[in-house]
């Protein structure tokens, strides 16, 4: 998984990323998973090597997006180990309540693969209803988890986000190959994610 950094860049003027207006661009692991998302967020990476995003600084926070990014064994073929069968599992795994269970929702641009799905929960701690929404991406040895949970009075502006960071997200392994001489570490034997605990 990324190590993380928080480190605010103004980007080349060649970087080939343009934000629409009111968007910043996260750029990751090495420039390898960017995506835009709102400039007004605040972005906090975590001792375990997720990457955080949230509508306000916690605990006031209304909605909270999360990314991890799994390195896989560039020796494996993962295109026999299909995107939208671990969503699926990742559903079956849920341990909240859940209510409402969406379709799977898989889609391919250029050399990037995705799944995600969505569900309503009731949160056992406000009683009251709330969204999760779960994303797998891959390209190449790249595999990013994301994961996003929003209430369901904010789901209009939250789904509005969503988009825009399935529309915006790149995965790019050029950036990250090591140059000769450099050594890497090694890729995970077994990238299956694993959900964690609601908070």
């Amino acid at each position: 998984m990324a190590d993380w950094v928080k480190k605010p860049l103004r980007l080349e003027d060649e970087h080939g990323r343009e934000a629409r207006t009111g968007r910043n661009v996260v750029v990751t692991n090495r420039s390898a998973v960017p995506f835009d998302y709102p400039d007004d967020w605040v972005v906090i990476p975590d001792d375990h090597g997720t990457l955080r995003l949230h509508d306000r600084e916690p605990p006031h926070d209304d909605c909270t997006l999360q990314m991890t990014i799994f390195d896989l064994n560039p020796d494996v073929d993962w295109s026999r180990l299909p995107l939208a069968s671990m969503i699926e599992s990742l559903l079956d795994e849920e341990s909240r309540f859940v209510l409402d269970r969406s379709e799977v929702v898989a889609f391919r641009r250029g050399p990037i693969e995705a799944a995600w799905a969505e569900i309503r929960f009731m949160d056992p701690n406000e009683a009251r209803p709330a969204f999760s929404r779960t994303c797998l991406a891959r390209c190449g040895n790249l595999q990013p988890l994301i994961t996003f949970d929003f209430w369901e009075n904010d789901a209009p502006r939250c789904r509005d986000v969503w988009d825009t960071i399935l529309a915006t997200l790149r995965l790019d392994i050029a950036s990250i190959e090591p140059d000769p001489g450099t050594s890497r570490r090694a890729p995970r034997s077994n990238p299956k994610p694993r959900r964690r605990k609601p908070q």
